[in-house]
């Protein structure tokens, strides 16, 4: 699973006018969860299914 930051540089995630992260591929912004037990929360496309890791 890659970082956000990552799919940002490698062009799979881009920032909306409101600066909200979205799958390139889907357009669609992703939706956010949080492990109980991890320091990172989770970021997915509800569209492609595909998962981010977001770090502090």
């Amino acid at each position: 699973m890659k970082s956000t930051r990552k799919g940002l540089r490698d062009d799979e995630l881009y920032k909306d006018n409101y600066e909200r992260v979205a799958c390139s591929e889907c357009e669609e912004t992703l939706k956010k969860r949080n492990p109980d037990d991890e320091v990172f929360a989770i970021r997915t496309c509800p569209e492609c299914g595909r998962e981010w890791k977001e770090l502090p």
